[in-house]
């Protein structure tokens, strides 16, 4: 169990660049900014800008986003965005980012549907 999470640690590692939320900040507009939870939490409150593709959804649609383009993930903490980051990362996206520590962490602008 311990050699499972070690090697799931390492692929993250080769497959994803975790950022803080400054480095985050830094890079978030000139790239694709995908929210991987589900609508009902997007809906909730989402970083201004972010299109949702939720993870359950992304067999089905990760061909909607641009793998010439960076890509920065997030979902609430971290998990699943990773999780996403190694799918991408079969298919052959190589620039990918995503939020330490999720949405929960996030202080930076936010967006809600009303």
């Amino acid at each position: 169990m311990i050699a499972y999470f070690i090697i799931t640690a390492l692929r993250l590692r080769k497959a994803v660049t975790n950022l803080t939320q400054e480095e985050f900040i830094e890079g978030y507009r000139k790239a694709q900014l995908i929210d991987v939870r589900e609508p009902k939490d997007f809906d909730a409150g989402h970083i201004l800008g972010a299109r949702n593709i939720p993870y359950t959804q992304l067999r089905q649609r990760y061909k909607e986003i641009r793998p010439d383009k960076p890509v920065y993930l997030y979902d609430q903490n971290g998990g699943k965005s990773a999780r996403t980051a190694l799918f991408l990362k079969k298919k052959d996206y190589t620039q990918l980012y995503h939020l330490q520590g999720g949405f929960r962490t996030w202080s930076g602008k936010v967006k809600s549907k009303k």
